[in-house]
């Protein structure tokens, strides 16, 4: 048995649903300026929805003047695992501390692109707790991984591997996105289906309960990546336990970002 029910959405009810933006290398400081007013326009403070958006490094500090905290927070999309040091060209994440809420590791475009270790995204997951901030753990198989059945196998060495330097306090505060590579449009872009995406989440969820007990595994947020916008975002917030969604291309729209916002709400309300 993959999943235990005990360890399920409804029984965290006071979990905010989560959805996070990721901008990648798109997007001037000027235009993500003029996106951030946009979505302050478009987006109302939700009471049971958590917005987030994660704009390039250059936009980060003039963004935190403008944001309106109380309806969107920031994420920065990578850092260096060292506090500080002559490492030309990283940002630390102690020099994140008190400009953004979350740091998205271990995205699966680090980890293909840039050759991100297990070890590396273990020491970055830890240098995030260590300087306050909260991380974003990408998790996810590549399409030949799920093709040969090793889909449990990577998210087990993925997941294990990233927390081992955390306690089980830490871990309940962190956020794990399952971000299949095969369900990336930079990849491909095959859409996965709910039940696909189910089976999943309650295996990365298992793993937490594992290592660190079921009031753990309870208060975690686990969410879903892989190309969702306002088309698909519905089906994948029904499937139970999962806490939210990481949209990428759709977060560069301000009609569909607000739109996925609104029915993350709807979704949250309905669940109550």
């Amino acid at each position: 048995m993959l999943f235990c029910d005990k360890i399920s959405f409804r029984v965290m009810s006071g979990k905010k649903t989560i959805i996070i933006g990721n901008w990648k290398m798109f997007n001037n400081i000027h235009q993500s300026s003029t996106l951030l007013a946009r979505l302050h326009q478009n987006i109302d403070s939700h009471r049971d929805v958590e917005v987030v958006i994660a704009p390039g490094f250059l936009a980060l500090q003039p963004l935190s003047l403008e944001i309106d905290g109380r309806r969107i927070k920031l994420a920065a999309q990578n850092a260096y695992f060292k506090d500080e040091g002559a490492f030309t060209g990283e940002v630390s994440f102690s020099q994140l501390r008190n400009l953004v809420d979350y740091v998205i590791i271990g995205h699966s475009e680090r980890r293909i692109y840039f050759e991100e270790s297990l070890d590396l995204i273990r020491d970055k997951v830890a240098a995030c707790v260590r300087n306050g901030i909260t991380p974003i753990l990408c998790v996810g198989e590549t399409a030949e991984e799920r093709k040969y059945k090793e889909t449990k196998t990577v998210l087990h060495d993925q997941v294990t591997t990233a927390l081992a330097n955390l306690t089980a306090e830490e871990v309940a505060e962190i956020v794990i996105a399952y971000e299949p590579v095969w369900a990336i449009t930079t990849f491909g872009g095959e859409i996965a289906k709910p039940s696909v995406v189910k089976e999943e989440l309650q295996f990365i969820r298992k793993q937490v309960g594992d290592l660190y007990g079921g009031s753990t595994a309870k208060k975690i947020r686990i969410i879903y990546g892989g190309s969702v916008d306002d088309n698909t975002i519905g089906g994948y917030l029904d499937i139970e336990g999962c806490d939210g969604a990481i949209p990428g291309s759709a977060s560069l729209n301000y009609h569909k970002f607000s739109k996925i916002v609104q029915l993350a709400n709807k979704k949250t309300i309905k669940r109550k």
